[in-house]
């Protein structure tokens, strides 16, 4: 046996077998990563891009989606160097966003990034319940009006919808780590592409079909509304296309699933290019085509607010997908936030069998921790969706208040850090300049994001959400 396990290790089986950090191997390439990357940006928030460029005009509302898409990917290209640290191929891992912070930056800044990022993933998984419940309750008002005609109301009850969707996270949930998603984030990518192609073919029909809705270059005039509740408009059109890039607080866990060769930072930039690519030509025919279609009246969400009615099936498709689509990017920004606080707990209680304890069940593996926590996690959100169910405001919340930290802030930072950038030298200068640029408008947003959800609170009723 001993003679067996020499020749073994000899021809290299062992080291098949184990990355350099002792984990098992990482299969990922640059195409599980993209799908990833598409899963998790191109989610709720291409829905809103339509009112957005209705608050925006042209001009505006375009220039923004693309300096969003550009700093996006700039400060993902620099952050793919700091996986690993010192140096991104010979240096040691950092397997989270979190642990790359405090290996470059020190305790404080680690301390603030785990409020922003997780701050995030709590958000995001908040908001994605949300938008599930409202195109759910899409399809069901879809097949109203295809019975009863367009003047009906046909109103449906979301709470329901949002239990539908919590139950079923409670039994992805148990799914036990980011390594085992790849198939899921597959299927969502190919779900997102679908309902967004879908949107894109109904407003070019409706475009072809005639009306010429009202459109404006600059930013739209607005007679219903004082300059005042315009202004906060427009700040919170800004918040949500912030939120629609913002998919940096997992870019690690993504990464860490890439093979150890090539050099994972060169796999992810490829990545990084392909993904945010990809998403940025849906997010730009999307929200261009669909302003067209709508002009300055568009609805906050542009499959769901019934600017569509025919052919019904087709808008039962979309909202389908969109519901399927979130099934799996829900789970690819929880799994970081799971994993935070189980390794913690393991630390924690290193003695005890209820943290450590696994049981197997047939093929599956059960740990009552695991069970308990993640499933006391997704009934929570899904109560706050229930209890806070404002699809423009709470997007724009979340990505106001987190563009600038996680996807500016640190990645700078950090970059500047481990690239040894020499103080007050023109590199430095303008990636300070781009960091307080960003800061000032994400605070901006953030402002008009807070009073949107202030304003949506004093008019609806709890747990009374209707579509």
């Amino acid at each position: 046996m001993k003679k067996q396990e020499s020749l073994s290790l000899e021809k290299g089986d062992a080291a098949q077998e184990f990355d350099d950090d002792g984990q098992t191997k990482r299969t990922g390439t640059w195409m599980s990563a993209s799908a990833h990357i598409i899963t998790a940006v191109v989610g709720s928030g291409v829905l809103s891009l339509t009112w957005c460029l209705a608050q925006l005009g042209w001009a505006l509302g375009t220039f923004l989606l693309v300096v969003c898409a550009v700093i996006s990917w700039y400060t993902c290209i620099l952050l793919t160097n700091c996986y690993r640290s010192p140096h991104p191929v010979t240096g040691a891992r950092n397997y989270n966003y979190m642990q790359a912070v405090k290996t470059n930056l020190g305790g404080r800044q680690y301390i603030f990034c785990a409020i922003a990022q997780y701050e995030t993933l709590i958000g995001v998984s908040i908001g994605y319940t949300i938008t599930s419940s409202i195109s759910m309750g899409a399809i069901e008002r879809s097949n109203c009006f295809q019975k009863h005609g367009h003047d009906k109301g046909c109103h449906a009850l979301n709470r329901s919808y949002l239990l539908i969707f919590g139950c079923i996270q409670l039994v992805l949930s148990q799914l036990p780590n980011f390594h085992k998603l790849s198939f899921l984030s597959i299927i969502a990518a190919i779900m997102s592409f679908v309902y967004s192609t879908i949107g894109m073919g109904l407003s070019i029909a409706k475009i072809a079909g005639g009306g010429h809705p009202k459109t404006s270059i600059g930013m739209p005039p607005r007679e219903d509304m004082s300059s005042k509740d315009k202004l906060w408009n427009i700040f919170c059109a800004i918040g949500d296309i912030a939120f629609a890039y913002g998919f940096t607080s997992i870019l690690f866990e993504i990464q860490d699933t890439l093979k150890s060769s090539p050099p994972e930072h060169k796999v992810m930039k490829t990545a990084t290019t392909v993904g945010i690519s990809a998403s940025t030509s849906f997010y730009m025919l999307c929200g261009l085509l669909g302003y067209a279609a709508f002009g300055n009246n568009a609805p906050g969400n542009y499959l769901t607010g019934f600017g569509f009615y025919d052919p019904f099936w087709l808008v039962d498709i979309a909202n389908l997908c969109i519901v399927i689509h979130l099934l799996g990017a829900y789970q690819v920004v929880v799994q970081p936030f799971f994993a935070f606080v189980e390794n913690w707990s393991r630390r924690k209680w290193p003695e005890s069998r209820f943290v450590h304890k696994e049981y197997a069940i047939g093929y599956y593996k059960i740990n009552l921790f695991r069970l308990i926590w993640r499933s006391t996690y997704v009934l929570l959100a899904t109560l706050v969706a229930m209890m806070f169910p404002f699809f423009n405001a709470f997007l724009a919340l979340i990505g106001s208040t987190t563009f600038w930290p996680l996807t500016v802030y640190f990645p700078i930072e950090m970059y500047i850090v481990q690239a040894k950038i020499r103080k007050y030298s023109f590199q430095w200068i303008w990636l300070r300049a781009l960091s307080l640029v960003c800061l000032l408008v994400s605070s901006l947003a953030a402002a008009g994001s807070i009073r949107g959800l202030v304003v949506s609170v004093q008019t609806s009723k709890l747990f009374q959400s209707v579509s």
